[in-house]
């Protein structure tokens, strides 16, 4: 799957709508093979992220976890470090 695309469950603060739509737009850019598509595909392109956003809301929502939620700052400085050991930069 698409490298970009980040987990958005069980996060505290929850995911916000533009995380979601850009998990979306991360995702029909992928199926679609396209990051810019042609004006005759633009309309169904716009509506595949906005039922994907739609869709992946109800499924955060309805997600259910026994597992405390993650913090972003320490989840963003572990994918940092992992970043490190493996780009060594």
């Amino acid at each position: 799957m698409c490298r970009n695309i980040r987990p958005l469950s069980n996060f505290e603060p929850p995911a916000t709508r533009d995380e979601v739509t850009a998990a979306a737009l991360q995702y029909v850019r992928k199926v679609s093979g396209t990051t810019k598509p042609s004006q005759a595909n633009q309309a169904a392109f716009d509506r595949a992220v906005a039922e994907i956003a739609h869709i992946t809301e109800h499924l955060l929502d309805d997600w259910v976890t026994n597992a405390p939620p993650k913090d972003r700052e320490v989840e963003a400085a572990k994918a940092r470090a992992r970043a490190q050991l493996r780009y060594g930069t």
